[in-house]
Parts: C-alpha cells; sequence; structure tokens
C-alpha cells in the first residue's frame, strides 16, 4: 500500500512539471506571435555599364559584380520606363525582372548627373533646383529652405535625403518616381502618395545665361549700327 502511495506521488509531481514546462512553452509561443519583424525592403536594383552590344530592343549590361546580362528592353520601353537614353560606356542602374532577362526599369546616371533649375515657385523670379553629383552626393542650388544631402537609386525609384530650414537636425529622405530623363529635362513625381497629394517636379538642365550689352542684346548678336565711332 505504501509502494502504491509513493509512485502515485511520483506521477504526480512528473505531471506538475509537465504541467509546467507546457506552460512556459505556451507563454514562449504567444511572446513569438506578439513579436513583430519590420520588413526592409531589399534593393534589387543592378549597376553596370552600357556594353556595346546594346541594341535597340536589347540592353548589354556588364555589371559591377563581373557578369554579362543581356536583357529584353520590350516592356520597359511599352511602359516608358527607360529614362535618359541608351549609350555604350554610360553607367546605367536596371530594375530587372526575377529571372534577370528582361528589364523593367532602366536609368541611365550618366543623364541624371548635373544641374538641374526651375524657376522659383515663390515669385518665379530666379531659379532653383537640385545639383546631382557622382558618389551619391546631392546639393542645392540657389535655396536655403532645403538643404540636399545624398541621393541614390533604389528599386528603379530616386531616393533623395534632404535637411528642411528650421527642422533642427531632422533629416527625411523622400522616394520618387521618374517620369521623363532626357538631355534637357528632369521630371520626378512624389512616390506612394495618394493620387490627390502627388506632387511632381519638373526641372530644365541649367545652363549659363549669355553675356548682355548695355542695350539688352547678347554681346554676340551686337552689329555695328550700335557702336559709335570716333
Amino acid at each position: 500500500m505504501k509502494r502504491l502511495f509513493f509512485f502515485g506521488m511520483i506521477v504526480s509531481a512528473l505531471m506538475i512539471i509537465s504541467c509546467g514546462g507546457g506552460n512556459q512553452q505556451a507563454q514562449q509561443n504567444v511572446e513569438d506571435e506578439d513579436s513583430t519583424d519590420v520588413y526592409v525592403p531589399r534593393d534589387q536594383t543592378i549597376y553596370g555599364i552600357c556594353g556595346n552590344g546594346t541594341a535597340m530592343n536589347t540592353l548589354q549590361l556588364l555589371t559591377d559584380n563581373g557578369d554579362t546580362l543581356s536583357l529584353d528592353l520590350t516592356k520597359a520601353q511599352e511602359n516608358n520606363q527607360v529614362f535618359g537614353g541608351l549609350q555604350a560606356g554610360d553607367r546605367m542602374a536596371v530594375l530587372p525582372n526575377k529571372g534577370k532577362t528582361e528589364a523593367v526599369i532602366v536609368i541611365n546616371q550618366n543623364t541624371l548627373l548635373g544641374d538641374w533649375v526651375m524657376p522659383n515657385p515663390i515669385d518665379g523670379s530666379s531659379e532653383v533646383g537640385i545639383r546631382i553629383k557622382e558618389g551619391g552626393i546631392a546639393e542645392s542650388i540657389d535655396q536655403s529652405s532645403i538643404i540636399y544631402k545624398t541621393w541614390k537609386i533604389f528599386n528603379g525609384k530616386l531616393e533623395i535625403l534632404s535637411q528642411r530650414e528650421g527642422g533642427g537636425d531632422m533629416e527625411e529622405y523622400n522616394l520618387y518616381e521618374l517620369v521623363m530623363l532626357g538631355a534637357d529635362s528632369l521630371v520626378y513625381k512624389t512616390s506612394g502618395v495618394a493620387k490627390q497629394d502627388e506632387e511632381t517636379f519638373e526641372y530644365s538642365r541649367w545652363k549659363e545665361k549669355p553675356a548682355m550689352d548695355l542695350h539688352g542684346l547678347k554681346l554676340e548678336d551686337s552689329s555695328d549700327e550700335f557702336r559709335i565711332d570716333n
């Protein structure tokens, strides 16, 4: 009888331990479910040089990783997603499909570089803009309200880091979708916002203004009829 009682105590103790372990595991499972992982998208852009094998509907890309890709441009061209033209030797940023057989978005980074200006939105009396430089450096042109700092291509979009006047040390990242990129024009719009809140920026490439004479004419256009002979 004593042996039976002792055996019952052992079984009870084991059940208590087992239940305790189960409760701990259940609690761990709940904690795991409550914890949320922050999803950070990965840049799928491929960078490289436009190769001599590039044709009307095919981009030969000599990637930074040493690979040579032949990407079909048909869909990108149909969707107006080829920006800046295709020139052998130029540096390209390409968003491919999963199989890396087609180009979804193509951006000529050489064309993107430079000084881009627009009429001052306040009064139009001057020009303001952004300077896009090699090495991911961005600078403001004749404006103090916003300071551009860096730029990069992220999944086929233009990402710009800036700091606004009066905002302290707070910096903001803005993502833009390219609309147009040519030799003398750059247009992009805010990405990921409602249509009614969408903002479009239209720039032209900065060109040095010709020197003017006292009569308001370009110096190269001045003629003898405006000269005073002694």
